[in-house]
């Protein structure tokens, strides 16, 4: 009796690390992925702004960017991106050296593409703007906060590693938006392969 009770509590305590120690690490890696430290606060609104204009950003793109800044809730963002390459021989390669920079930057602050694709047709509706039917392909990018975002553009190395983007294209658009529905989220995603596998090695797991 003993030994099948010893059985019995070893098995208990097996089963309780079978959910905690992935849970923990599920939690581990949500406290990574959402941004903790809130909106842009006032203090560093002025001192990006101030940073831009002494490096020589255009007027007009502070005002853009001031604003991004200033409407800023603290939370995930995609940036939507249509992309049209150029018509030129070095145009992926100039792309693959961009991208070469931007994916460790991206990953290095919980931010990473959740859509790449490429057109199968030209623009089947377009209204009020010129030259909008033609596009290569569409990404779609998770940036954890706004906060990240300027911090990858405003490291010294991107913009010269931009420039190659800028070759690379013959046009492009890239529109933030704040997620209504986001199904993708890899923190949804993970909790559900975390119950799914968890539970069925759970289940099989033999009584003594």
């Amino acid at each position: 009796m003993p030994l099948v009770l010893t059985l019995r509590r070893a098995l208990a305590n097996g089963r309780v690390w079978l959910w905690l120690a992935p849970g923990l690490l599920w939690a581990a890696f949500c406290f990574w992925y959402t941004n903790t430290n809130g909106p842009f606060t006032s203090a560093e609104i002025e001192s990006l702004t101030q940073h831009m204009e002494s490096a020589g950003a255009p007027a007009e793109r502070m005002g853009i960017l001031r604003r991004f800044m200033e409407t800023d809730d603290g939370g995930q963002f995609l940036m939507v991106n249509l992309l049209h390459m150029a018509d030129d021989a070095d145009a992926d390669a100039n792309m693959d050296r961009y991208m070469a920079h931007m994916l460790p930057a991206l990953l290095k602050r919980a931010s990473h593409p959740v859509l790449v694709g490429s057109t199968v047709n030209v623009a089947m509706d377009v209204a009020g703007i010129q030259d909008a039917e033609q596009w290569t392909s569409v990404g779609v990018v998770r940036y954890r906060s706004r906060r990240d975002l300027l911090a990858i553009a405003l490291d010294p190395a991107f913009s010269t590693e931009h420039d190659f983007k800028l070759a690379a294209l013959a046009k492009t658009i890239a529109v933030p938006i704040e997620p209504e529905l986001y199904l993708g989220d890899l923190r949804l995603l993970l909790l559900l392969v975390y119950f799914s596998v968890v539970g069925v090695i759970n289940g099989a797991w033999r009584k003594p």
